[in-house]
C-alpha cells in the first residue's frame, strides 16, 4: 500500500457498521502519523486527516524509514516509548541480544499497552491464545533458548542517578553517551545516603544531595540529586546538585586562602574574634559567643565568623568576590550587593559549584568545569587567571589563582584534630582529610565540603521548600553524612606532601610570629618565603623584677636582688580582647614609680596602627537609616597607652581606650581618617564612602 490500505479501512468500516469486531483499519505509516503528529483518531475527521498525513509520510519516505521511525515512537508500557528503550527498560539489554521470542513479546505490547505493560505485575505479553498461536505459528524460527511460553520483565526498570541522567540528556551530546560515573561509587553514595537519612528522618531531615568528583580530572564518580527522585513529599525530582542554596561558611577557606596569598596571615599568625560592627551590619558567631584572639587556622577549623569578616574586608586584587566570579560562581548582583556577609553565605551557590571550587583546592589551584561524559575533551580553566607573587605555572599552562603553597596550608588548616574531640567522632580515621562544614541563616541548609586524596566530596541536607530545622546544622547533619559516604567508599588519602614553593621555619608559640630573642616556646611551621609576614616577636621581653617588693625596674641601677625574667607584654586591646573572651594572661608586676611607667612607655614608643577601616577601601554604606550608617574605627595601640583620639577631615570625631571602637557616622566621600594617641603619635589611612537606596 501507498500509506494507506483500502481493504483493511472498508474491512473496519463494516465491522463498525455491522457491529462486529473485524479489527483495525490503520497501517503502520497511520499509526506513525498519528504518534509523530499526535492526532485524534477516535473521530472520522481525524481519521481523515490520519490517512492524508500518512500518504505525506509514504510520499517522502522510504518504507524502511517508515518502519524505524515507528519502532522508535510505538508506546511499550507505561512511560515506556519506543522498541530500543523497551528492550533496556522491560528486558534490561540492548535490543541486538532478545532472543527470537523476546523479540516477539515485544512487538505484541503496542496493541494494548496499558494491558500487556510487561511492568504489571500479571502481564505477559504472550499468554493470550492469539498470541500463543502466534508464536506457534513462528515456531520453525525459534532458537533453542526461546523453548517454553513463559515472558518475564526484569522487576525494576534502570533508575540509576537520575538527575545525573537527567542532566546528560539535557546537554543533548548525542544518541550513546559515554559518561564519567562510577556505578559501585554510584550506588554507595545512594545507599549509604539513604540509611542515613532513615535514622536522620526522626529529626525532620529527609533530603540531601552528594556529588564525588575525582579531582585530576575534574570527572564526576557519583551525583546523587535528592534522596529519591521519584518521592513527591520532599520533591524529589529537584536536583539539589543544581540547586542554588545558601553555602553559610562552607566557602571561608578559600578567604583564609587568598589572605595567606596577599601576605596578611599564616596558619600560626593570631587574629581577633570579637564583637564589631560594619555599619548596619553586625555579625555574631553561630554560637553567640567570641574567643577573643586566636591562631588563624583555629579560627577557621571553628568557624568563627568575626575574624572571617575582618580577613575579608582586607582583601585586595582579587577581593573574595572577584575571585569566585573567576571561579564561574554566579553572582548575579554587584559586589556592594552582598558586602561583607558574603564570606557568611549571602550569596547562593549550588554544591556542582563548591565541588568546583574544592577541586582547585585539591589539585591544581585552577578553577576547571566539572566532566561528566567522556566526549567533551579535557576540562579547560573557567576563567582566565590572574599573574601574581605568589602563584606559579600549572602543568596545564595556565596561571593558578591559589599557588600549591597556599593550597597545602589550607588543607592543612582544615585537619580534624587528633585525637578526635568527642563532639567530632566521625572524623576518627580520617586523619588526612580536609573538612569545611556551612550552616546557611535560619537553619536552612547543612554543608559539608571534603577534600579527600584525589577525591571532593560534597553534601547538602534540607528541605527544597526552604523549611527550617534546627537539625540542619553542618556538623550536626551534614558532617557526619558526609564522613559516613567517606568510610563506606574507602578511597585512599594518604598524607599531605608539602610543594617547594614552602619554607620551614620556627614561630612563637604565643604570638605566632617568628621567635625573638626572648620567646622560650616554640613551635615550627610553614610559611611562603617573599610573601609572609615576617614580624619578629615582640611580644617576650626581658624584665628586671626587685625582689624585695616585687616590682618592675625600668633600669639595671646596681642595686642588690634583681632578677631577669621574661614576660609576655600583649597590647592593652589584645588584653581587653582576652579579658572579655574569658581567657587569663599573665601580667608582668607594675613599675615601682609613676616616673617609670611614663620611662617605659617612651621606650615602647610606636605609633598607633589603624586596623580598621582598611586604607583605600571603598565602603558601601545603605541611605536609609543613618543612625546605623556607621564604620566602626580601631587601632592597635602601644603598651601604656589610654586614649586614642579619632578625626575624619580635620572633624573631631571622639576618643576611646584602645580595646574599644569608635563608631563613626559615616558620610558619603573619601576623607582622611587620623587617630592620635595620648603620647603624641599618630596615624592616618584614606577611605572611601558612598550610599546605596
Amino acid at each position: 500500500h501507498r500509506g494507506v490500505d483500502p481493504r483493511s479501512i472498508g474491512r473496519a468500516v463494516w465491522g463498525v457498521v455491522s457491529g462486529r469486531r473485524l479489527g483495525g483499519g490503520s497501517t503502520i505509516s497511520m499509526q506513525l502519523a498519528r504518534l509523530r503528529f499526535g492526532l485524534e483518531t477516535r473521530t472520522w475527521s481525524g481519521k481523515a486527516v490520519q490517512m492524508f498525513r500518512a500518504l505525506q509520510l509514504e510520499r517522502h519516505y522510504s518504507k524502511d524509514q517508515l518502519l524505524e521511525a515507528y519502532l522508535n515512537l510505538v508506546p511499550c508500557g507505561g512511560n515506556v516509548e519506543g522498541s530500543g528503550t523497551a528492550s533496556w527498560v522491560w528486558l534490561g539489554k540492548a535490543p541486538s541480544a532478545l532472543t527470537f521470542r523476546e523479540c516477539v513479546a515485544l512487538s505484541l505490547v503496542p496493541q494494548r499497552p496499558a494491558r500487556r505493560s510487561p511492568g504489571r505485575p500479571d502481564a505477559d505479553p504472550t499468554a493470550g491464545p492469539l498470541q500463543r498461536a502466534v508464536i506457534q505459528a513462528l515456531r520453525g524460527r525459534s532458537e533453542p533458548q526461546d523453548a517454553g511460553f513463559h515472558f518475564t520483565a526484569v522487576s525494576r526498570p534502570p533508575r540509576t542517578a537520575p538527575h545525573f541522567t537527567r542532566e546528560v540528556l539535557r546537554r543533548g551530546t548525542g544518541s550513546v553517551v559515554s559518561t564519567t560515573l562510577d556505578a559501585a561509587c554510584q550506588e554507595t553514595v545512594e545507599r549509604t545516603l539513604r540509611d542515613f537519612l532513615r535514622h536522620a528522618a526522626q529529626e525532620g531531615v529527609r533530603n540531601a544531595s552528594a556529588l564525588l568528583v575525582h579531582t585530576p580530572t575534574r570527572e564526576v564518580r557519583a551525583w546523587v540529586g535528592s534522596a529519591d527522585f521519584f518521592d513527591a513529599g520532599i520533591q524529589g525530582q529537584v536536583d539539589g546538585v543544581r540547586a542554588r542554596r545558601s553555602p553559610g561558611s562552607v566557602l571561608k577557606p578559600f578567604i583564609y586562602g587568598l589572605a595567606i596569598r596577599q601576605g596578611l596571615i599564616l596558619p600560626q599568625t593570631l587574629v581577633t574574634d570579637a564583637p564589631a560592627v560594619f555599619g548596619d551590619y553586625n555579625p555574631e558567631n553561630y554560637d553567640r559567643g567570641f574567643a577573643g584572639p586566636l591562631p588563624a587556622s583555629e579560627a577557621l577549623y571553628r568557624s568563627r565568623n568575626l575574624p572571617a569578616i575582618q580577613l575579608l574586608g582586607q582583601l585586595h586584587k582579587p577581593d573574595f568576590y572577584s575571585f569566585l566570579k573567576r571561579c564561574g560562581v554566579s553572582l548575579p548582583h554587584p559586589a556592594g550587593h552582598y558586602g561583607l556577609a558574603l564570606a557568611l553565605g549571602a550569596e547562593e551557590v549550588s554544591v556542582k559549584e563548591v565541588a568546583t571550587l574544592y577541586a582547585m583546592l585539591a589539585d591544581d589551584g585552577l578553577p576547571r568545569p566539572l566532566q561528566w561524559t567522556l566526549n567533551n575533551g579535557s576540562a579547560a580553566p573557567v576563567h582566565p587567571m590572574p599573574s601574581g607573587p605568589s602563584v606559579h605555572p600549572s602543568p596545564h599552562g595556565e596561571t593558578p589563582l591559589l599557588s600549591a603553597g597556599v593550597r597545602f596550608l589550607v588543607r592543612s588548616m582544615l585537619h580534624p584534630r587528633q585525637p578526635a574531640p568527642t563532639d567530632e567522632a566521625w572524623t576518627a580515621g580520617f586523619p588526612n582529610v580536609s573538612w569545611k562544614t556551612g550552616t546557611s541563616h535560619g537553619w536552612r541548609d547543612a554543608w559539608a565540603a571534603a577534600v579527600n586524596g584525589e577525591y571532593v566530596l560534597v553534601v547538602w541536607a534540607g528541605d527544597f521548600k526552604g523549611k527550617p530545622n534546627p537539625a540542619l546544622t553542618g556538623r550536626r547533619t551534614a558532617a557526619p553524612l558526609l564522613f559516613s559516604i567517606l568510610g563506606a567508599l574507602r578511597l585512599p588519602c594518604p598524607p599531605d606532601e608539602p610543594p617547594p614553593d614552602l619554607r620551614r621555619m620556627e614561630f612563637c608559640a604565643a604570638s605566632g610570629d617568628p621567635p625573638g630573642p626572648h620567646c622560650l616556646q616554640r613551635t615550627n611551621g610553614w610559611c611562603l618565603p617573599g610573601i609572609s609576614p615576617v614580624r619578629a616577636c615582640t611580644l617576650h621581653q626581658e624584665i628586671l623584677i626587685d625582689s624585695a617588693t616585687g616590682l618592675r625596674v625600668p633600669t639595671d641601677d646596681g642595686r642588690p636582688g634583681l632578677r631577669r625574667e621574661t614576660a609576655e607584654i600583649w597590647p592593652p586591646h589584645l588584653l581587653e580582647l582576652f579579658r572579655r573572651a574569658g581567657v587569663r594572661r599573665a601580667q608582668p608586676p607594675p613599675f615601682e614609680t609613676p616616673a617609670a611607667t611614663a620611662a617605659a612607655s617612651g621606650a615602647n614608643s610606636r605609633a598607633p596602627r589603624i586596623v580598621s577601616p582598611v586604607a583605600g577601601r571603598t565602603y558601601t554604606l545603605r541611605s536609609g537609616d543613618a543612625a546605623r550608617r556607621t564604620i566602626p574605627l580601631q587601632a592597635e595601640a602601644a603598651p601604656g597607652v589610654r586614649k586614642l583620639f579619632w578625626f575624619a577631615a580635620q572633624e573631631f570625631l571622639g576618643a576611646t581606650d584602645p580595646a574599644t571602637p569608635w563608631l563613626w557616622h559615616a558620610v558619603p566621600g573619601s576623607p582622611q581618617i587620623r587617630v592620635i594617641d595620648d603620647q603624641g603619635r599618630s596615624a592616618s589611612c584614606p577611605v572611601r564612602v558612598e550610599l546605596v537606596p
